[in-house]
């Protein structure tokens, strides 16, 4: 587990400092010991990138300065993105506030399969590095 449960409310607050320096507003942030998910309202002056980059680079080198995050060697090179429409954003919000009872059913390499499936695309083993 290399974000352990006693150590994620400092992570999403220094995430959402991240973001809000960007111009931009978390609406909601959980996750579990292997990944976060974060729904963004992004500034039209931020491009999707750049935000994912920047939370990545500057959450990455403060975690690894952190003795609780030990056994954080690094984000993955990849990431997911998906868009959310305003008739889906409470729904959004529920499925992330719930991640640990989400993940006790599904892990999250199953679900993240197949939501790659279900938007038509072909899985491919990398998506997961």
């Amino acid at each position: 587990m290399t974000i352990p449960e006693i150590a994620s409310d400092n992570l999403y607050r220094y995430i959402n400092g991240i973001v809000k320096r960007r111009q931009s507003n978390v609406l909601a942030i959980n996750g579990i010991g292997n990944h976060v998910h974060i729904l963004v309202e992004l500034s039209s002056s931020v491009s999707l990138s750049d935000m994912v980059r920047d939370i990545k680079q500057s959450s990455s080198k403060w975690m690894k300065t952190q003795p609780v995050f030990v056994q954080f060697a690094g984000w993955g090179k990849e990431y997911g993105a998906f868009s959310c429409s305003a008739t889906n954003l409470e729904r959004v919000k529920g499925y992330i506030k719930r991640q640990k009872e989400h993940h006790n059913v599904k892990s999250f390499e199953e679900e993240y399969k197949e939501i790659i499936e279900l938007s038509g695309l072909k899985w491919n083993d990398y998506y997961l590095s």
